[in-house]
């Protein structure tokens, strides 16, 4: 899901910048910066993806959920059971095409959501399913 979001991603930058530098924009630099762009694209849609898959990872546990993202700079989040709200299943027409979907967990924090992206459809659901019923054995408001 990652490598086809890039491409589709890429390619309309790539189109962009053609349409750009050919139509308004000409001079000695126009096929230099489309080249340029294109490979800037390949690199992005071969390089990114599998950088991503390396670095993100997930468990969820009786007690806790836990993420971990980033690129640049990790970012790794435990939200305990009780201090989720909601948990939420998702899935973009690209994801749905794939049978992937998204699980976001809301819970209290200033931090925002954690999510959980690029999931089997039926590993999704059934997370879903499994979440719920953990966070409605903690005691508590989840607040």
């Amino acid at each position: 899901m990652w490598s086809l979001s890039s491409a589709i991603s890429c390619l309309l930058v790539v189109v962009g910048v053609g349409l750009a530098t050919t139509l308004w924009l000409e001079g000695w630099w126009t096929w230099p910066a489309i080249a340029l762009t294109v490979a800037l694209a390949v690199a992005n849609t071969l390089l990114v993806p599998q950088w991503r898959y390396l670095v993100h990872r997930w468990e969820a546990t009786d007690t806790a959920v836990y993420t971990q993202r980033g690129w640049w700079s990790r970012e790794r989040r435990i939200a305990p059971m009780s201090r989720v709200q909601t948990v939420d299943f998702t899935q973009g027409p690209l994801a749905r095409l794939l049978g992937l979907a998204t699980v976001t967990v809301t819970t209290a924090s200033a931090a925002g959501p954690l999510q959980i992206d690029g999931l089997e459809t039926d590993v999704a659901l059934g997370l879903v399913d499994d979440l719920t019923r953990k966070a409605d054995l903690v005691e508590g408001d989840a607040t």
